[in-house]
């Protein structure tokens, strides 16, 4: 792993920040909190890792869909209850609290469709 500081991903990251933090505030329910968030979440953390780490785009992608499987299936066993954090709100809206198949479902599609966009990027490039 090298430290690279990369615009491009930078300003995809800081935009999807944004977006995920308005669905955040302002939308309680429906597709685009449950699902689209979800879906959006993991291009999130694959770009804001590519924008300072040159890694493999597959090795990112593997680390990404790991940890959202963890986060999830953290959800299912209830540890944020668990280890007496559930009262945070931030941390309920950052970690979530309820488990879904739904969203491992979106976590994958997000992360095979940024690797796509990332390594036909890469060829264009080439």
């Amino acid at each position: 792993m090298r430290l690279k500081f990369n615009k491009g991903f930078f300003i995809a990251a800081v935009i999807l920040f944004v977006i995920e933090t308005c669905i955040a505030i302002l939308l309680k329910d429906g597709f685009i909190r449950h699902t689209f968030g979800d879906f959006l979440v993991v291009i999130l953390i694959y770009c804001a890792i590519r924008s300072f780490a040159e890694i493999s785009p597959i090795k990112i992608a593997l680390f990404v869909l790991f940890l959202s499987f963890i986060i999830e299936f953290a959800q299912y066993f209830d540890l944020l209850e668990y280890f007496n954090i559930k009262r945070s709100k931030i941390l309920t809206i950052i970690l979530g609290s309820t488990f879904h198949i739904s969203d491992l479902i979106a976590y994958t599609f997000g992360t095979i469709i940024i690797l796509i966009i990332d390594l036909k990027t890469i060829q264009w490039k080439l």
